[in-house]
């Protein structure tokens, strides 16, 4: 089974075919898209807060902030683990372990297909934002644009991996997912959803830091905002992260086929 062997026919065709697909469903992914406004929720609750001296950004800075942690989480949220528990239960998956393409490409493909589904809608939640508060109306320059949307990629990758070590473990139980759920309180208290890191106490920051919660929103809305903010030391996190998360990723899906097929499936 190949894993990485993918040619440029292979991408259009996946890319197409899942485009096509989500475009079928633009509807409830427009409301997908309006479901993540927790970022303008936390930004009222902070504009109209004594505590907003506390997050160390003035009033334009935290507007610009939460715009950017809403369009980074419309593009790097992931749902993978929902969609293979689903295949795995209703018997999709094993016509795909016979195909030569590794199945979490189908997924990977599916996310971005839902990503260009999600481009018209976020643009447009945007342009109201930007309507609603002109002050905060900014263009990031080229490199500066670059880096956000890399970041953002990055945060993608982690979320994916992350997802599917999850996903992997559906191999062994029918309800993986509720593994998934577990890590959303962590993931919204220290991914940046609430408030930028800034606005929590060293010691809390200093343990965020150790997690990739802060990775998937915190520093590429940072970076889109054009804000202070250690390029270094955020893209090497990332980096780690996904070097960490791929192998193990690779390493337990093997385990999970290989008892998948020692059952028969």
């Amino acid at each position: 089974m190949r894993i990485f062997g993918l040619n440029r026919r292979i991408i259009r065709v996946l890319l197409g075919s899942q485009y096509a697909h989500m475009l079928e469903y633009r509807a409830e992914i427009a409301l997908w898209a309006l479901s993540g406004v927790l970022p303008f929720i936390m930004l009222s609750v902070w504009s109209g807060s004594d505590a907003r001296s506390g997050l160390g950004l003035d009033g334009v800075a935290l507007d610009r902030y939460f715009l950017s942690a809403f369009l980074v989480r419309q593009f790097s949220v992931v749902w993978v683990v929902y969609a293979f528990e689903e295949d795995a239960l209703l018997g999709r998956l094993s016509p795909y372990l016979l195909q030569p393409l590794h199945p979490l490409w189908r997924y990977v493909a599916a996310h971005l297909g839902e990503q260009l589904t999600r481009l018209p809608f976020a643009a447009l939640i945007a342009a109201v934002f930007f309507v609603v508060q002109p002050q905060a109306f900014w263009l990031p320059s080229l490199g500066g644009f670059f880096m956000a949307w890399l970041a953002t990629w990055m945060a993608f990758a982690i979320a994916f991996l992350f997802q599917s070590l999850i996903a992997a473990l559906c191999f062994w139980s029918e309800k993986a997912s509720a593994l998934e759920r577990l890590q959303f309180i962590p993931f919204v208290f220290f991914s940046g959803l609430l408030a930028p890191l800034t606005a929590f106490p060293p010691a809390v920051r200093a343990v965020a830091q150790w997690t990739p919660f802060p990775y998937l929103i915190d520093f590429p809305a940072r970076v889109l905002a054009g804000q202070p903010v250690d390029l270094i030391a955020g893209f090497g996190a990332q980096l780690a992260w996904i070097a960490l998360l791929l192998p193990l990723v690779l390493l337990l899906w093997w385990a999970g086929v290989r008892r998948y097929s020692a059952m028969g499936a």
